[in-house]
């Protein structure tokens, strides 16, 4: 017998209490999509129609894409990284994630000419996961010149 509650339900109610969950609800409402049930209690916003430069994002609990209801059964390894994403709200105390991950990605793109291979909350996320390349744009540039592939 199993005791004890889900650690997906702490999550939940922590996103809640840190305001991410309400936010990204908002988003999702600004956006006009459309609100299902996700495992462990996210909540996928489908048909997104503002502007959205990923697949797919992360506010709280709320994960966001343009797509529809049928994209994530196709790509269950991204809806994990995007769970996984919601788990750092937990750790960031909710909305410091925002510019916390806005930093990370402007470091990225210093660093290496993208948003995503050195960005730490996507890296923790499993670049792989959420379709990102796992060399930056700039060290691709590097070795096709040198004449191999990455």
């Amino acid at each position: 017998m199993r005791t004890g509650v889900p650690w997906w339900r702490v999550k939940l109610v922590l996103n809640w209490l840190n305001a991410s969950t309400p936010l990204g609800l908002a988003v999702a409402t600004a956006g006009r999509a459309r609100l299902s049930r996700g495992p462990r209690g996210l909540v996928l916003a489908h048909g997104f129609r503002l502007g959205v430069p990923a697949p797919a994002f992360t506010v709280g609990n709320v994960v966001v894409s343009r797509h529809e209801p049928g994209w994530w059964a196709e790509r269950p390894r991204m809806l994990l990284h995007e769970e996984r994403h919601s788990w750092q709200y937990v750790a960031c105390l909710g909305l410091p994630m925002l510019p916390l991950y806005g930093l990370a990605a402007g470091w990225s793109y210093l660093r290496g000419g993208d948003p995503g291979v050195h960005n730490a909350f996507e890296r923790l996320a499993g670049l792989e996961d959420g379709g990102y390349a796992t060399v930056s744009r700039r060290e691709r540039a590097r070795l096709r010149r040198r004449g191999r592939t990455a």
